[in-house]
């Protein structure tokens, strides 16, 4: 690893809450090595990926990037990195996503700068940093390491470490840097634009630290009532393990999105009662199979028949199956509690589930839940309607 100030850096990023996803190009390798052999790494690092071949990076971006080493290009593949982080992350823990991309020495001179660039993404912070090397110094291997040396110190940075990491840079090679700081605003802005998959407001400090799979109560919450608790509350017995979560979609499939003040007063009712809540731009739920992958989605028996009702699927019972087996792949499940439906208390039992999707709904007893009330009702007797 070089000397034992790198290792006690990175056993203080180890040390730290924060899970990171790291997306290389061109440099900075020797950065994984370290970080993967200190042991505790599979506290910090989610995911790793090189992509090293022009293809590979094009695939990775999802376009053909105007500059392969350049700025917006780490930036592009830190916030992919931010996002990739997210969907793979402990409910609650903080994320980074980190972008490299690098123009070093090789077999072949170039004609021109030697130079990286490192970008680091937090829930409210971009960070940039831009190296140039003094040309034709050093080999490509010391270009690595010293490229290594300042991911890991960008790294440790964005996870709160006080780092004492010498970059050896010479006098002539001072990075470049700029930041830029998110509001809270600022990133429920770029939730609803599509920039960031969700947003986790993690009010429940009951939450195991060590578990992956969400239990998720989706819904407007407009507003929260004691049912939704118990319902969420159930469901978790039943499942027996997991993170119990509420998900509000700031995105709806028929109406406009919701404000970013509707969005914040919502979530206060969560923070009230001490329960975490995810904000997402996910209205359909074969979309949020996919953000949620392993999910248990606690739904009522009323979005439960909508879920297999074909008319929500241009009236094809096999467009319905196929998006419906693709939840199914992804490894979720529904839990159904019993809801009244047109007037009628009706539980899973009472549904007609195709044959194929079956096992991926589970049944919430009657004994156990019931709600005979909604959001809407409440709402009306509130006189808000």
């Amino acid at each position: 690893m070089g000397d034992n100030m790198n290792r006690s850096v990175i056993e203080a990023i180890h040390s730290s809450p924060t899970q990171a996803v790291l997306y290389l190009a061109g440099g900075a390798s020797q950065s994984l090595g370290w970080l993967m052999s200190v042991p505790g790494a599979s506290n910090t690092v989610l995911e790793s990926v090189v992509a090293y071949s022009r293809m590979s990076m094009i695939q990775l971006l999802g376009k053909i990037p105007s500059q392969f080493c350049s700025q917006r290009t780490a930036e592009d593949m830190a916030l992919l990195a931010y996002n990739r982080a997210l969907k793979l992350s402990i409910p609650g823990r903080p994320v980074l996503g980190v972008g490299f991309t690098g123009s070093l020495a090789s077999t072949q001179k170039k004609h021109g700068h030697h130079r990286f660039h490192i970008s680091t993404r937090t829930s409210d912070r971009l960070k940039v940093s831009t190296v140039y090397f003094s040309k034709g110094l050093r080999t490509r291997e010391e270009e690595d390491m010293i490229s290594s040396r300042v991911l890991i110190k960008a790294v440790a940075d964005a996870c709160g470490v006080e780092e004492t990491l010498a970059s050896e840079l010479n006098e002539d090679e001072v990075p470049q840097e700029c930041e830029t700081k998110f509001s809270e605003e600022d990133e429920l802005m770029q939730l609803i634009n599509g920039e960031i998959c969700f947003k986790i407001y993690p009010f429940d400090n009951a939450i195991p630290s060590d578990t992956e799979r969400k239990i998720i109560l989706p819904g407007s919450f407009n507003p929260l009532h004691d049912g939704h608790l118990r319902l969420l509350e159930v469901a978790s017995s039943i499942c027996g393990y997991g993170a119990p979560c509420f998900e509000i979609s700031a995105v709806n499939a028929d109406k406009p999105p919701l404000t970013i003040s509707q969005i914040k007063d919502r979530v206060r009712q969560f923070e009230k009662v001490g329960k975490t809540v995810i904000i997402s731009n996910q209205p359909y739920f074969y979309k949020k199979a996919e953000l949620f992958p392993g999910s248990a989605f606690v739904i009522g028996a009323d979005t439960a028949a909508r879920l297999v009702n074909t008319k929500y699927y241009d009236g094809s019972f096999k467009k319905m199956l196929d998006i419906l087996l693709g939840c199914k792949q992804t490894g979720c499940t529904f839990l159904v509690g019993g809801r009244n439906v047109d007037g009628v208390f009706k539980v899973l039992e009472d549904l007609d589930i195709p044959e194929e999707l079956l096992d991926m709904f589970i049944s919430i007893p009657a004994e156990k839940f019931r709600m005979d009330i909604s959001s809407t009702e409440l709402r009306k007797k509130q006189g808000q309607l």
